[in-house]
């Protein structure tokens, strides 16, 4: 008989961990998620070294100590949120959302979703953000995002899967903008993560931390083309298992044109930076934010710039 495919072990592996997993007490889980974000930072050292690197050159104020704390938090926070996401299950949320999670400003999103055509919602990887997208469809906000597809297969799909089980509708980057119209048209939001690096024919440059950072102009487009005003919510972790939901002033859509939607893209990466700055454990410095540069500057005969 020949060998399974890696894939097939992997598929394997992950619905034992997912039929596991709810079964423990939530102190538990949440214990073993912590451990494996330590296991991943400290043990594993996965992206340390780039993490670090791109914390010192966005923060240079921050001395050596301060950086591995919050590298140590980062990691943390990612083992932690993967527990609770594995956990969660859709019979679960609406206690977890009214023990474990406070709520700030919510009739902010309310009051733009129904004054205008829908609402689109900016966030980044910060927190539990896959926590945020479970609690919009309990809290009776229909939810839209668009996700890239994971370099896993089969993991890809058990997310999107399991995303759906809450109500969640995920679209993919190409061919999406028609049915976010058609989602806004409908009163509901449509979800952002605008802290990914995108490829030069995708995104335009705007700077983060000092640097340009190649970001999707699709929000704006979208804001501009519906009319709904952007509003920045995000999802903040608390010590004792606990989070709070906090949403920010709502943006209204900016003018048609090249140049404004390109200053309402820099304008929401600035609320995403502001985040960042005072929650530097929470966001994912692993990420190759800045991976996409821009082109080099043509240079004159004789090699004058």
């Amino acid at each position: 008989m020949a060998d399974a495919p890696p894939s097939a072990g992997i598929g394997r592996l992950m619905r034992i961990a997912l039929g596991w997993f709810p079964s423990l007490p939530l102190p538990a889980a949440l214990g073993l998620g912590r451990a494996l974000g330590r296991f991943l930072g400290g043990g594993l050292r996965y992206r340390r070294g780039e993490a670090a690197a791109a914390m010192r050159r966005s923060l240079p104020g921050m001395d050596a100590a301060a950086v591995q704390r919050v590298l140590d938090e980062m990691y943390e926070n990612i083992g932690l949120s993967f527990a609770e996401s594995l956990w969660l299950t859709p019979g679960r949320i609406e206690d977890y959302l009214r023990q474990r999670v406070r709520f700030e400003r919510l009739e902010v999103a309310q009051t733009a979703r129904s004054e205008g055509p829908g609402a689109l919602v900016l966030t980044a990887h910060t927190g539990n953000f896959d926590l945020l997208c479970r609690a919009a469809p309990a809290l009776g906000f229909p939810l839209t995002i668009i996700a890239k597809r994971l370099r896993s297969a089969t993991w890809d799909a058990e997310v999107r899967r399991r995303w759906a089980e809450f109500g969640v509708r995920v679209l993919p980057p190409r061919g999406a903008y028609r049915e976010c119209l058609r989602s806004l048209r409908r009163g509901e939001l449509v979800g952002f993560m605008l802290d990914q690096n995108m490829t030069r024919d995708e995104g335009v440059f705007v700077e983060f931390f000092g640097r340009p950072a190649c970001t999707t102009p699709g929000l704006a487009h979208l804001s501009a083309h519906s009319g709904a005003p952007v509003v920045p919510v995000f999802m903040e972790r608390l010590p004792a298992g606990r989070h709070a939901l906090r949403v920010g002033e709502p943006m209204s859509p900016p003018a048609r044109d090249a140049d404004s939607i390109v200053a309402a893209t820099q304008a929401y990466t600035r609320v995403i930076e502001d985040w960042v700055r005072a929650h530097p454990g929470q966001w994912i410095w692993i990420h190759r934010r800045w991976k996409t540069r821009p082109e080099p500057a043509p240079t004159a005969v004789g090699g004058a710039a």
